[in-house]
């Protein structure tokens, strides 16, 4: 690594080992074989990505889940014009004058 870089840092201890596994999961779901050695940097770019943009995309669903039972957030369903879900998005729209309407087609 260049001087003055520095990698990325885990602000818990332990969650190095809980992403390394939540990444094999991933690949695992992806169809993407997982290399024997560990070694992820003969992979191609595309995969190692797909990976990693996987990854993120379930990491902030379930972020906006928590929020949204903890009532800190609407549900994502809701905000995005999909069916309510089950843990009460009907009443949280019901209950608001500005909840989402969707745009009219034209």
């Amino acid at each position: 690594m260049a001087r003055g870089q520095q990698s990325n840092r885990h602000l818990v201890p332990g969650a190095s080992r809980a992403l390394d596994q939540f990444k094999y999961e991933v690949a695992r779901e992806l169809g993407i074989q997982i290399p024997p050695d560990g070694y992820w940097g003969d992979m191609p770019t595309r995969l190692t990505g797909a990976v990693g943009g996987h990854m993120v995309r379930r990491m902030i669903a379930l972020a906006e889940q928590q929020l949204a039972q903890r009532g800190t957030l609407p549900p994502a369903d809701v905000t995005r014009g999909a069916a309510a879900p089950a843990f009460g998005a009907a009443n949280w729209a019901a209950g608001r004058a500005d909840a989402f309407q969707p745009a009219p087609r034209v």
